[in-house]
């Protein structure tokens, strides 16, 4: 009989790429989601019927019961950056998570990981940090067996990092971040997704897995490196942290009295975030110990980052014609 796999979140960032590689390698994949209408896509990924998103909310005991029934193996996805009304770090990241694995204890589910962050912490300044490591406990409480996976920053053809950046350089002079000796140790979208099938289908070790690309970066240094992809040239401004820190507060200020209407750049929490390195801690398991060899971004970034160049996917048909004109001009 066909296994079946539930992703929570999964027509998100990390989730779709999971749910690919599932039905790739033949399972049946239950996405749940909040919006099944919004993540038809999904079904492209495998032959009709096998792969169908669900109604299911994670703040929710019946919509999660009904999600995990019948399933022989979850993977929870979900997670915030900045809450938004009854979407709080701890409604998604603890409590949701800790939902999760409940239940998947209680249906009889026989494998469960969850996708969290390096740098989760219960002592964090950070409350993103805090939630996640707590979430994380509480998954290990239900399922003491879990696979619990850390990444950093992921990038991706989809990602809310290089993408943003790319799109803020194409109109603006002036790059503006925070924290840029900041450390990370970003990793490939499908890496994460092939170590969360690994932890899936085979016999791998339970506990904590940090998760980080062959590369570490500062954030200027990542930012030098996207500039050099979309071939631009960009002032890169570091705002201090003391001012970072009022910016932040300010944007939070008005998200709350526009009743979550006006969502800043910058949240006072996303400051404290980027205050810690974001790489592997070597206290922990890794891509190593699930014999797999992370993509390093070069091979990758340009991939997708091609739109945001001057002349967008046309820039490498120019310079070869460019290149091709000043041959002949030699020859003549």
């Amino acid at each position: 009989m066909t296994r079946l796999l539930t992703i929570f979140g999964g027509s998100g960032f990390i989730g779709r790429y999971i749910a690919r590689r599932a039905a790739k390698a033949g399972w049946r994949v239950r996405v749940a989601v909040r919006r099944p209408e919004e993540a038809i896509f999904v079904r492209t990924y495998g032959v009709v019927g096998q792969v169908e998103p669900v109604s299911c909310n994670l703040r929710d005991d019946a919509s999660v019961r009904l999600a995990l029934r019948h399933a022989d193996a979850a993977v929870n996805c979900v997670g915030i950056l900045a809450p938004q009304g009854e979407n709080t770090f701890r409604a998604v990241q603890l409590e949701g998570a800790e939902r999760a694995a409940r239940l998947a204890a209680e249906e009889g589910v026989e494998r469960f990981v969850q996708v969290s962050a390096i740098g989760a912490d219960e002592r964090s300044a950070s409350e993103y940090a805090r939630t996640k490591a707590k979430g994380e406990a509480a998954v290990l409480e239900h399922r003491p067996r879990a696979v619990i996976l850390r990444p950093s920053i992921v990038f991706g053809n989809e990602d809310e990092f290089f993408n943003r950046f790319g799109a803020m350089a194409r109109s603006s002079p002036i790059l503006p971040i925070v924290g840029a000796r900041t450390k990370f140790q970003p990793v490939y979208v499908d890496d994460v997704a092939a170590a969360a099938m690994q932890a899936i289908e085979t016999e791998c070790a339970p506990g904590v897995y940090e998760l980080g690309g062959p590369d570490v970066d500062t954030f200027r240094e990542l930012m030098e490196l996207m500039l050099e992809v979309i071939e631009r040239k960009r002032l890169i401004v570091n705002v201090p942290f003391w001012a970072a820190r009022g910016m932040g507060a300010g944007f939070d200020l008005l998200n709350r009295l526009s009743l979550g209407l006006i969502a800043g750049p910058l949240t006072l929490d996303q400051v404290r975030n980027l205050a810690v390195d974001n790489v592997v801690s070597g206290r922990t398991r890794t891509f190593d110990d699930l014999g797999i060899r992370p993509i390093s971004m070069e091979g990758v970034l340009p991939e997708y980052l091609w739109r945001f160049r001057p002349s967008g996917q046309y820039a490498r048909s120019k310079a070869s014609a460019k290149q091709l004109r000043g041959k002949r001009g030699g020859f003549g």
